[in-house]
């Protein structure tokens, strides 16, 4: 690609981490063994850094050039898939945490909801609250990339403490449905999203949970497979591209918001315009712009 110091690439305002505090910070967490459906969401990352490079640092709609926000790359977890993965991608998301105001991890398949959660809360879990942008209400049994709520919830997240935005037809069954009903999960499905604007969505879920600190986790399945071919639980008929960057700079303006982790874009089964990956980096620029805006 040509260079032009007049347009600055988003790939080069993303500095290697140091000791410094920072705004915002990121990073990877390479997830897959543990999918329903095989995936190489491990190597998405990497792709969606190397994104950001198609893209400016200037916002036209806010007037903001997002260079006057410090942005940090801490790294992956790079073997996060057992259970002394996920105590290093804990001890990751607390130092990330620990060091910025927003928190932005990469995955990955969906597991990494559950320790990168755990690794920015810690003991205050049950003080916590957390929204799901996900077709996919995640309470299944056992460990993978569909039970990370279930297993938060069982590590103390109050199930009324969760609101699932965007819960798809046809994309969950009766027993998962009951399951969020009794846990006292807050559903907004992806119907009512029809005739609603991203923006009274989310302030629905932000009243909802009131002042609790949150993690946001956007699975990005939650949009039309259209624009997502990459996700491979995305149906048909979910979001689209545009509701999604707006959901993303919702979240980052949201001054309870903590921590967010983008999920389940396979990046080896992308189309050949890479429109899953560019999404994803165009998700973390939003939420940094929506951050700009707090």
């Amino acid at each position: 690609m040509a260079e032009d110091p007049l347009w600055p690439r988003a790939s080069s305002w993303l500095q290697p981490a140091g000791s410094e505090r920072a705004e915002l910070g990121l990073f990877g967490v390479l997830a897959s063994e543990t999918s329903i459906s095989a995936t190489g969401a491990n190597a998405t990352p990497a792709e969606i850094r190397v994104a950001l490079a198609r893209y400016s640092t200037f916002s036209h709609s806010q007037n903001q050039d997002l260079r006057q926000l410090s942005f940090l790359d801490f790294g992956d977890s790079e073997t996060p898939d057992s259970k002394d993965g996920e105590e290093r991608t804990k001890a990751l998301a607390n130092k990330v945490s620990n060091q910025t105001d927003l928190s932005i991890a990469l995955g990955g398949d969906n597991s990494i909801s559950y320790a990168v959660m755990l690794g920015v809360f810690g003991e205050d879990l049950s003080s916590a609250g957390l929204i799901t942008l996900d077709a996919h209400h995640d309470l299944r049994d056992g460990i993978s990339n569909g039970s990370p709520v279930r297993r938060l919830i069982e590590a103390g997240l109050p199930g009324s403490s969760v609101v699932q935005i965007g819960i798809n037809d046809f994309s969950n069954s009766p027993e998962y449905a009951k399951r969020a009903k009794d846990y006292g999960v807050h559903v907004i499905p992806r119907s009512a999203l029809r005739n609603r604007s991203v923006e009274s969505v989310f302030s629905e879920a932000l009243e909802f949970l009131g002042n609790k600190k949150l993690h946001v986790d956007i699975d990005m399945d939650v949009c039309d497979r259209s624009v997502v071919p990459a996700c491979p639980a995305a149906a048909p008929g979910g979001i689209s591209a545009d509701e999604l960057r707006q959901f993303a700079f919702e979240i980052g303006k949201a001054k309870q918001v903590k921590s967010v982790d983008i999920t389940e874009i396979d990046a080896m089964a992308d189309s050949a315009d890479g429109r899953t990956v560019r999404l994803g980096a165009l998700t973390v620029l939003e939420l940094a712009s929506g951050f700009f805006s707090r």
